[in-house]
């Protein structure tokens, strides 16, 4: 009788799990069909995943299609790597999350750098001027020169300050940039040494890595700007410098490594759970901003829950990453268009994923 009720539930379990994909899969293919999405869908609980698919092309000029080898670029996602680098150093007494940028880079000779911390990088709150990201700068900062690194901060993240460090939330790509330089200076060591030696190679993520401008990467996708929001509209972007972004944005993955380093930070195996805790605390004046994420409660469908997000995008590629705390439900969506409101696609998906309701699109 035991063995019967156990083989009951176990169908059961099958058959609610073969219920949940399939309405996952009405949603993700509503956004294939009415807004043209392109790239990879992920779903996974405590790990193991639930629900996966790859659509479209990643790259239109030779008609090649995504598939489970297909690696994306994916830009801001580079921060939490960078922000795990740092938590770790931290984790060791390496460094002082209080201490300023001058204690671990004393070359740097930005107004910053004896009044903004370490806290106030990864925040996004130095409270600099943020030329990197002014409009009328980014197209000589990251598409027509290649810079060392060294040479980017000062042309681009070492003006003068406009607002007190620690009041104000200010996105930008050089607190990062910063961020990187002063793990190089801690290690000495180059930023994607380290990045392979602390966090690639021992979570065996073979399909991620730092990407310069002139690497063949095989199976790497490419990113198309979308003009006037329909597929016939998609063109290539103009040459660009990867290696610009450096620390905040040069990196590349797949969707199944994507959720490998996720389970290492929320499993805990890459930092203890009190550095991961410090790392997930938000702070509410800055916009939920944590360490790498945003971190806030939010309400989808029926379902209460608390957000771990972290989003990227650059030249046409898209990234979109959700970890759903107190669930243990890990989504991740990766584009290489831009036809797709990402933000939306994901709370659908969502919904039906942990309501027993349907999504109207």
């Amino acid at each position: 009788m035991k063995l019967f009720y156990s083989i009951l539930i176990v169908m059961l379990t099958i058959n609610v799990a073969k219920g949940q994909s399939n309405r996952v899969d009405k949603v993700v293919d509503s956004c294939i069909t009415k807004r043209n999405f392109n790239g990879a869908v992920l779903i996974a609980r405590n790990g193991k995943i639930d629900y996966i698919k790859y659509t479209g092309l990643a790259n239109r000029h030779y008609n090649i299609p995504f598939s489970a080898k297909s690696r994306f670029q994916i830009f801001s996602v580079t921060k939490t790597f960078t922000a795990v680098l740092i938590m770790q150093l931290y984790q060791q007494g390496k460094i002082n999350l209080d201490s300023t940028i001058a204690a671990y880079y004393p070359e740097y000779k930005g107004e910053a750098a004896h009044k903004v911390t370490v806290r106030n990088l990864l925040t996004y709150s130095s409270g600099r001027y943020l030329k990197e990201m002014d409009p009328k700068f980014i197209p000589e900062a990251y598409d027509q020169n290649l810079w060392p690194v060294d040479t980017f901060i000062n042309r681009y993240c070492s003006e003068k300050l406009i607002d007190t460090p620690g009041t104000k939330f200010n996105y930008s790509n050089g607190d990062y940039i910063l961020l990187g330089r002063i793990i190089e200076k801690i290690y000495k060591k180059p930023f994607d040494v380290i990045l392979r030696e602390k966090i690639l190679m021992p979570l065996k993520m073979l399909n991620t890595n730092y990407l310069r401008h002139e690497d063949i990467v095989p199976d790497l996708d490419e990113g198309y700007r979308n003009k006037e929001g329909s597929v016939d509209s998609l063109i290539m972007p103009t040459n660009h410098y990867i290696d610009n972004h450096f620390s905040a944005g040069a990196m590349y993955s797949t969707a199944q490594d994507l959720l490998i380093f996720d389970q290492a930070i929320f499993s805990h195996t890459l930092l203890k759970k009190s550095t991961v805790d410090t790392m997930l605390t938000s702070y509410p004046k800055l916009g939920d901003v944590a360490f790498g994420f945003w971190v806030y409660p939010r309400k989808i469908g029926n379902t209460n829950t608390v957000f771990a997000e972290r989003q990227g995008g650059g030249y046409g590629n898209e990234s979109n990453w959700v970890h759903l705390i107190d669930k243990g439900v890990t989504l991740i969506l990766l584009s290489n268009t831009e036809t797709t409101d990402l933000n939306k696609m994901r709370l659908d998906v969502l919904n039906v994923y942990l309501n027993s309701k349907q999504v109207r699109n």
